[in-house]
């Protein structure tokens, strides 16, 4: 690696692979290998998206063909850009209000790219200061806060931030709300109380109103929920994202991964759709759920959309007890070391969950038995 005079990092083709395939490898956390190897996590992500975007490509036939197509249309494309610049600040607009932070920030090209990180910070919308954050490892202390975050939360799903921070007090934390909060958001917790703190859609995005007042679900693929939750590791954590079936509280599919960033969502959703589609799709007013990515998906196979508003307290309660089952039967009781431990455990409790469980609510069938009957 070598510096420029703008202090970028150049990292070879063989570098970014050693470190995407040791991520593959789930032995480390995302945010392990970003401290060790002094690159971004966001940075990371990427790669490892690219990487998983571009294998296909390795199996085509016509590889050779298929390359010199692909690097003749690079050089149109280039020729192009000079036609652009009158597009540029519509781009600039339409980037902010479609994409979250997160995913702009992703976005960024460190090495190897023509245009410099100032113009690509000004492009997207973001601070180029952001841009040379070198992440740090969790502390033990971060670690074993949000684990007890995490524990409350599941035991008291109502609870705020208020009553959070108040019982970590009486456990002898010496913490304050704002600490809390913050931790929180992280972790992507909201109390299910009515109140002002729904998840928070990106500017922009576009709201659907809730559809299921009064509506109960009377057969399978009626109504889907998702949501997302924390899984906790001894050294760090990662977000489960499920989409279950709220008649027969069959879990379609979900996908685990140690950032919030959007493609492990759009994963979990493109494999429910190769199984079926459902009449309507709820969830809340979260950035990953407002997304038009997420949105379109749902929209091109003719599904209603719904989401969770003011005053809707437990409009997700499948979802929150299948969060309090996996953790309690599961999370708790295994507590991962590493990544890959987190994912081979939980492959193991969903396939009990939804074939071999029985659920009284369900008449002590299992919910494969009541979604496929």
């Amino acid at each position: 690696m070598s510096y420029n005079g703008e202090m970028r990092k150049h990292y070879t083709a063989a570098y970014k692979a050693k470190i995407v395939t040791e991520l593959l490898r789930e032995e480390k956390t995302l945010s392990q290998l970003a401290s060790e190897y002094e690159v971004s996590s966001k940075q990371v992500s990427r790669w490892k998206n690219q990487v998983l975007t571009e294998m296909p490509r390795l199996f085509e036939r016509n590889s050779d063909k298929a390359k010199e197509k692909y690097e003749t249309k690079i050089t149109e494309l280039y020729a192009e850009i000079g036609r652009l610049t009158t597009q540029v600040n519509w781009l600039k607009k339409n980037l902010a209000s479609t994409l979250s932070r997160s995913e702009r920030l992703a976005l960024v090209e460190r090495a190897g790219s023509e245009v410099s990180l100032q113009q690509q910070a000004d492009l997207l919308g973001i601070s180029r200061a952001s841009l040379y954050y070198q992440p740090v490892p969790p502390t033990a202390e971060e670690v074993k806060l949000k684990h007890r975050i995490d524990e409350l939360y599941t035991a008291y799903p109502f609870y705020g931030s208020r009553r959070i921070t108040a019982q970590l007090r009486r456990d002898g934390w010496g913490i304050n709300r704002k600490r809390v909060q913050r931790c929180m958001a992280e972790m992507g917790l909201v109390a299910v109380h009515p109140g002002p703190n729904l998840s928070k859609p990106a500017p922009g995005d576009q709201i659907y109103p809730y559809l299921l007042r009064n509506v109960t679900a009377s057969h399978p693929n009626h109504i889907w929920g998702i949501d997302i939750t924390y899984i906790r590791l001894q050294r760090g954590w990662m977000y489960l994202v499920a989409i279950v079936d709220w008649y027969s509280r069959y879990v379609v599919s979900w996908a685990l991964e140690q950032s919030l960033e959007m493609p492990f969502v759009l994963d979990a959703v493109d494999r429910a759709l190769q199984i079926a589609r459902p009449e309507i799709i709820n969830s809340d007013q979260g950035s990953h759920f407002t997304s038009p990515r997420y949105l379109d998906r749902f929209l091109a196979v003719g599904s209603q959309i719904s989401m969770d508003g003011r005053g809707r307290a437990m409009d997700n309660i499948f979802t929150e007890r299948l969060w309090r089952s996996v953790k309690y039967e599961e999370v708790y009781l295994n507590d991962y070391v590493t990544p890959r431990q987190a994912r081979q455990g939980l492959t193991r409790y969903f396939d009990f969950y939804n074939n071999l469980r029985l659920h009284q609510a369900l008449g002590y069938l299992t919910p494969a038995e009541l979604y496929y009957r």
